[in-house]
């Protein structure tokens, strides 16, 4: 049983808490961004969280479609504290594809650090090419479907205009 929740951020300080972390990873900590790393892509992504019992946000990940079937998951991080072990990386990266596959997905892509790459091929991720972002190595890389397996997950309808702004 896992210490953490992984949810779909929809409450105000959820969405809050959630881009928050994400400045602080990519922004401060990893200087891929300045000062923000919100871009347009949040207009039409669902922000994923994990989340203490305590309700503190220690993980996020976003996942978007980009046009009918094809889905992405982006900006995955962890809170500085909380890096031990993976959990929280494997647990934001299944709650991503297995909601993406819930709502039709029929390929799931990410563009993962170097650094990365070798855990996300050991939860069954293959990588495509190899690319250069924000002057870091990168690898475009797909997760196998099969061993994400469809979930419950409602879609929320009115997200957009929370997160957007």
């Amino acid at each position: 049983m896992s210490l953490y929740k992984f949810i779909i951020a929809t409450s105000p300080q959820h969405i809050n808490d959630y881009f928050a972390l994400r400045r602080a990873i990519f922004a401060e900590e990893q200087q891929l961004f300045e000062g923000d790393d919100r871009d347009e892509i949040d207009k039409i992504a669902y922000p994923i969280v994990a989340i203490t019992p305590n309700n503190q946000i220690v993980g996020v990940v976003r996942i978007y479609e980009v046009q009918p079937g094809v889905w992405y998951g982006g900006r995955l991080g962890t809170h500085q504290d909380y890096r031990k072990g993976w959990q929280i990386g494997k647990g934001l990266i299944y709650k991503a594809v297995t909601t993406a596959n819930t709502w039709g997905c029929q390929q799931f892509l990410a563009t993962v650090q170097l650094q990365n790459v070798r855990f996300f091929g050991r939860l069954h991720w293959e990588s495509i090419e190899e690319m250069t972002i924000c002057d870091r190595a990168h690898h475009l890389m797909s997760a196998d479907l099969n061993f994400y397996p469809p979930s419950t997950e409602i879609r929320p309808f009115n997200l957009h205009s929370t997160v957007a702004s």
